[in-house]
């Protein structure tokens, strides 16, 4: 905001007796002072946060003095003209909290470069508040899709229906269970995926489809049982191996295809790049099916002209003389090699 100060000040340098104070060094050492103790006081806090809020709207009433004087904001970059935008929305954020004695609001901005980024509290142990986009994702046979991109902290137990509709568009039929996280196991949920699909209103005479019959990983509602069956048990592990597969798709994701380093600014660049992960992922998948394919297909081809070559040398010479052995392991070579070769070149292909 001081820099903005500073541009437009040399808009009306001659006709100015003086640069507007923005008492910057002294908020930067009002700041730091907090900042560097190891455990403020909330009376310490709150008292820093009035002194910022306070040097912030002097800055902006400057910047409103230098608007009336006839400096143009038309001559600021873009990018300084959406931090001018951003900063008077954090001020005003920040100064209804401060005086409603609240730590929360609607759609608070926590980064002035990236306004569209909310804080997501999550709890964990090392990082109990993230910020980032909010994924809801499944997995059909080693393939991930991407089903929703949210800035916003949301509960994701509302898209499950969406995302079987999704799967019953893709494939024409419901799947026989799901796997899902506990947060998705609502009565809501559970309930949709038992009942009957509804007959069309425009013919009601018409019989109701049976009912969707998809089975949900994980306990049942109310009490536990005291006594569980051994297949019961065995079934709950299976969903639980199943399960398991989304979150190594996350952390596959992260730690292979940089998900976790996702640096573009704007929330559509992001998005984007966040959809190109997946969209590669699913590519590497297709891949290493295909070469699995080809591998298989070469390998037995390959076999069976090595089976070929040992049976004609068992039916034509003795194997007990050495000049065959010799002949027979270079001519084993030979054929290893051109297998090789043309593996390469088939995946070469492929890619």
């Amino acid at each position: 905001m001081e820099v903005i100060i500073d541009y437009l000040y040399k808009q009306l340098k001659s006709q100015l007796y003086s640069k507007p104070k923005t008492y910057r060094k002294i908020a930067r050492k009002n700041y730091l002072s907090v900042v560097k103790s190891r455990k403020p006081s909330r009376k310490k806090i709150k008292q820093a946060i009035k002194k910022q809020l306070q040097y912030i709207k002097r800055n902006l009433a400057n910047i409103d003095k230098l608007i009336e004087a006839n400096a143009s904001l038309d001559l600021l970059s873009k990018r300084q003209y959406k931090l001018l935008l951003v900063a008077t929305e954090v001020y005003r954020q920040q100064l209804w909290m401060y005086e409603n004695n609240k730590n929360r609001i609607e759609d608070r901005i926590v980064n002035l470069t990236q306004p569209h980024v909310r804080p997501i509290v999550r709890g964990k142990a090392r990082n109990s508040t993230e910020f980032g986009a909010k994924l809801s994702v499944s997995s059909i046979e080693g393939y991930v899709f991407l089903d929703k991109i949210s800035w916003n902290n949301y509960n994701e137990s509302g898209d499950l229906k969406t995302q079987i509709e999704n799967f019953k568009n893709f494939t024409g039929y419901y799947p026989e269970s799901v796997h899902v996280d506990k947060i998705y196991r609502t009565r809501e949920n559970r309930t949709w995926c038992k009942e009957a699909d509804v007959a069309p209103p425009r013919f009601p005479r018409l019989l109701a489809t049976p009912s969707r019959g998809i089975r949900m990983s994980g306990p049942p509602l109310g009490r536990p049982p005291k006594n569980v069956s051994k297949g019961t048990k065995k079934i709950a592990h299976e969903d639980e191996i199943i399960r398991n597969s989304i979150e190594g798709k996350f952390g596959q994701a992260k730690r292979r295809y940089s998900l976790n380093l996702v640096m573009a600014k704007l929330p559509q660049t992001s998005e984007t790049s966040i959809a190109i992960t997946f969209l590669v992922m699913n590519l590497s998948a297709i891949l290493r099916s295909a070469r699995a394919e080809v591998s298989s297909a070469y390998r037995t081809h390959q076999a069976r002209q090595i089976l070929g070559l040992f049976y004609s040398y068992l039916k034509k010479s003795d194997l007990l003389a050495s000049k065959h052995l010799e002949k027979l392991y270079f001519d084993t070579l030979k054929i290893i090699k051109n297998y090789i070769f043309c593996l390469i070149e088939k995946q070469l292909i492929a890619v």
